[in-house]
């Protein structure tokens, strides 16, 4: 009989805080027993194995992040939205720096956590469109984008930016290079169409 309270979304939780407070590698069957008051094999009658948990895991921080960036995105369009999306993004990597490097970077053969995963290009591609790229420019500046964003968080995170210059001007003079960036990248896009 399993633990009373004790069910999938209370292991995935269990295992968010221990990622929370240990970073990703802390995660393991044994760890998340221990902090849900059970032995490891009682996890098996709600997660399969670890790689499952980490499936689960993987969806649903795919899923908070693009609920966080969507909040903050809509209502939005172009260099508005483009600046609510990558303060939002550096919010949530900042705010969250365990769970963000627990959120996969590339494809994933999981068929969830790629549909989760094309939530959020979803929705970068959405704002991108405000731009008025054509489907394959919108892929390109995509990776643009998301390699600015991503490399930002990864430097601050890890305590890259040393200097005692203040990053939060550093950060907002990324959002104006790549505004800027987008709007001469468009251009140059119509021309050679």
């Amino acid at each position: 009989m399993p633990r009373a309270g004790l069910n999938r979304t209370a292991v995935v939780d269990a295992a968010l805080a221990i990622v929370d407070a240990d970073g990703p590698a802390a995660l393991t069957l044994a760890a998340v027993a221990a902090r849900t008051g059970v032995a490891t094999p009682s996890l098996y009658k709600h997660v399969g194995s670890l790689a499952e948990l980490r499936r689960l895991i993987a969806v649903r921080l795919f899923d908070e992040f693009t609920a966080t960036v969507t909040a903050v995105v809509l209502g939005r369009s172009g260099d508005a939205a483009m600046e609510a999306l990558m303060r939002a993004y550096h919010e949530y990597a900042t705010a969250h720096p365990n769970r963000y490097a627990f959120i996969p970077q590339q494809p994933d053969p999981d068929p969830e956590v790629n549909a989760a995963a094309e939530r959020f290009v979803t929705l970068c591609f959405a704002v991108l469109k405000g731009y008025g790229f054509g489907d394959g420019d919108l892929v390109h500046a995509t990776r643009v984008v998301r390699a600015a964003m991503h490399g930002f968080a990864i430097l601050h995170i890890s305590g890259g930016f040393g200097l005692p210059q203040d990053v939060a001007v550093t950060h907002q003079r990324l959002i104006e290079t790549v505004l800027a960036g987008l709007k001469v990248t468009r251009g140059a896009a119509g021309t050679a169409s």
